[in-house]
């Protein structure tokens, strides 16, 4: 599909919102996946530190 401007390809024929949206939510999956891991990480290391 060719975009004439920038407008029309945010736009993606109508259904920007949703495919932009699911960008978002992917991206910030993507960064809270990580994070979310290395403080569960991080609170079993100083759990476990405690009781040594």
């Amino acid at each position: 599909m060719p975009w004439h401007s920038l407008a029309e390809f945010i736009a993606m024929g109508g259904r920007g919102v949703y495919v932009w949206g699911a960008f978002g939510l992917v991206a910030l999956a993507f960064v809270l996946e990580p994070l979310t891991l290395f403080w569960q990480h991080r609170r079993l290391q100083r759990r476990n530190h405690g009781q040594r």
